[in-house]
């Protein structure tokens, strides 16, 4: 019922229903300062104000000697970092042999094709063996002369992204067209001072961009909090930065045209107006929130999601896609992360509790269109 359609005898029960909206914010209230109140009153908190005097100053040296043990994981984990920047150097021919070979830049030898498993033969059955070989010669051999066309691996990253559910969830229909000219993926490490990497995405000329390569830099940090020096867990990011794209004209996904009717206040008149706006689009990994100098400065609550699904991205294609992209191409390596995770005993749900939530959703919660994203991205930590 609307204010609009309210009669004045209701008047009397308006004030009684805010009265009792008091009471519940009263009472409300109270429950959160006794939860606080508890909170406060934590084991650890109430046993630490019961020891003596003495144990209090001990334990305030076992935190020193704890901070100095921090310290020296920081430096274990720096020359950890050092070590990994060794050990890539020593894959990065590998690398550049491998985007050689999926850009049709060279062409591998039948001895280098040699595999122990061919998949492709496990996969087919007996009568599919036998169909293949009952195929027309002439068909056959129209077949070979038109593989023989295609160059390295087509399409070699695009579906990469698309096996991977969270790259999958930024790629947009009219990304793809796109990142069929992307043909690399490099790391750059930078050792020390600042600690971090560099991706950059190689592209072949396109009609999209003049850019051949686009880049994103992560900065890390490995040194304690001094404010809380206990919750350091090894190096983390804490700022990216992306770069410009020279999008050729009419050619820039990451931005849309929109219309709206706008009335005049006076008149009444209506004159329509174009606006741009941001789009949907991978490409807005390469504009990443700025970050303020201002060390005190709050993000706010989205701008922090934003950062924290971005590290998070940074570090997985740097830390799992570039050093394994062949296995994330065939869908192995995305195996191998599914037996990861073990369903707990006891989470098997009742049939019909599952139905009504599935009921629940379709009715409440069901997205009107487009890729459903995930709202608490992970805190990324590399380690």
């Amino acid at each position: 019922m609307t204010t609009d359609t309210k009669r004045a005898g209701d008047n009397s029960d308006m004030e009684s229903v805010e009265d009792e909206d008091d009471n519940e914010t009263t009472e409300i209230s109270a429950d959160m300062l006794a939860a606080f109140q508890g909170r406060i009153s934590a084991p650890g908190i109430e046993q630490m104000q019961s020891l003596p005097a003495p144990v209090k100053r001990r334990i305030k040296a076992l935190k020193k000697l704890q901070v100095v043990t921090t310290n020296i994981e920081a430096k274990f984990y720096e020359e950890v970092h050092a070590l990994e920047c060794v050990y890539h150097k020593l894959c990065a021919p590998l690398y550049e042999k491998r985007k050689e070979i999926i850009s049709g830049a060279y062409e591998p030898t039948d001895e280098q094709c040699e595999w122990e498993s061919d998949d492709e033969e496990e996969g087919l059955t007996n009568d599919l063996k036998t169909k293949a070989n009952l195929e027309d010669d002439k068909e056959q051999k129209a077949k070979e002369e038109s593989e023989k066309d295609v160059k390295g691996i087509p399409e070699f990253w695009l579906t990469i992204f698309k096996n991977v559910g969270p790259l999958a969830d930024m790629v947009q229909e009219h990304d793809e067209p796109i990142l069929k000219h992307l043909y690399d993926i490099k790391v750059i490490f930078f050792e020390s001072n600042p600690m971090g990497f560099i991706l950059e995405f190689h592209f072949e000329p396109n009609e999209y961009f003049t850019n051949t390569v686009l880049t994103k830099e992560y900065i890390m940090k490995c040194t304690p909090d001094v404010l809380d020096p206990f919750n350091f867990e090894g190096p983390e990011i804490y700022k990216c930065k992306g770069c410009a794209i020279d999008w050729k004209k009419g050619k820039n996904v990451t931005v849309k045209t929109i219309k709206k009717n706008q009335k005049h206040k006076s008149r009444g008149s209506i004159r329509t107006v174009t606006k741009t706006v941001q789009n949907d689009s991978f490409f807005n990994f390469f504009s990443p929130p700025v970050v303020p100098v201002d060390a005190e400065a709050e993000l706010d609550d989205e701008t922090q999601a934003l950062l924290a699904s971005d590290f998070e991205i940074g570090h997985y294609i740097r830390e799992r896609l570039v050093p394994r992209a062949v296995l994330y191409y065939t869908g192995e390596a995305l195996e191998d992360e599914d037996e990861d995770y073990e369903e707990e005993e006891g989470d098997e749900d009742d049939p019909d509790e599952e139905n009504e939530d599935d009921e629940e959703f379709s009715l409440t919660n069901a997205p009107s269109g487009g890729k459903q994203q995930g709202n608490d991205p992970a805190e990324c930590k590399t380690q």
